[in-house]
């Protein structure tokens, strides 16, 4: 028996992933909320205008659309608990788990700078004196706000100089809201950056192919950060055996 799907979020990721979940035969329908023009009644995809902010009611229309599971492709629903919730109402839901590590390692980089030093890398999260900043013992710093900025909460600075004027955009100007009250500096690394996803169930664990996308405006990296402006997969510079 085909079941109904409910995708989360109105970006190119959830078009690709309502897109594909149609394809299989045992997905009878795929709403997309809220969706954007590409979802739109486009075959067994369609729309929901079903608040994503509201828990109470997008359970209720899973409830009513016999939806079987829940596909969360943003960082901020996972933050204010999609997946909990959905759990709660004894509904399927994917999606990197809201009450635990994971998600603490995407919604906050403080966090994750913590988390990454037991693997050598140099990060600290800093007040707005800037002398951590000009004390470092490395010439260009990344500069990036703690909480959620739909990915365009990072500044490359290529001298401390920039790298003290965005903590001041970021902490003081309040550039990216609520996101940097707190701000992680790291040393720049120059080089190819590669992602790699896997899926889980909590057991088994289902890698995905290596992907690069980019992320900074006009050619040769010399734009500000943008939010994505298309990947591609697989990634050339990592071989798959």
């Amino acid at each position: 028996m085909a079941d109904g799907v409910l995708v989360v979020g109105s970006g190119g990721r959830e078009h690709a992933l309502a897109w594909k979940l149609a394809q299989s035969p045992h997905v009878k329908h795929v709403f997309v909320a809220p969706g954007n023009a590409g979802t739109a009644d486009n075959g067994k995809i369609s729309n929901s205008a079903v608040s994503v902010s509201n828990h109470a009611a997008l359970a209720q229309f899973c409830r009513d659309q016999e939806i079987k599971l829940v596909v969360v492709g943003p960082e901020v629903p996972l933050a204010a608990g999609k997946r909990k919730q959905a759990k709660k109402h004894s509904l399927h839901s994917s999606g990197r788990k809201v009450n635990f590590s994971p998600c603490l390692l995407c919604t906050t980089k403080q966090y994750l700078s913590v988390f990454n030093r037991n693997g050598n890398r140099t990060s600290v999260a800093v007040s707005l004196k800037f002398r951590v900043v000009l004390c470092a013992n490395f010439p260009a710093l990344v500069v990036k706000a703690s909480g959620l900025a739909a990915g365009k909460g990072v500044i490359v600075a290529s001298n401390k100089e920039e790298a003290c004027k965005a903590v001041t955009e970021i902490m003081q100007d309040k550039t990216f809201g609520t996101a940097g009250e707190t701000v992680v500096v790291e040393e720049l690394l120059e080089g190819e950056e590669v992602s790699c996803l896997c899926f889980t169930d909590g057991t088994t664990i289902a890698p995905m192919p290596p992907a690069q996308d980019h992320k900074r405006l006009m050619d040769g990296d010399e734009g500000p950060n943008t939010g994505g402006m298309g990947a591609y997969s697989p990634a050339p510079q990592v071989k798959m055996y």
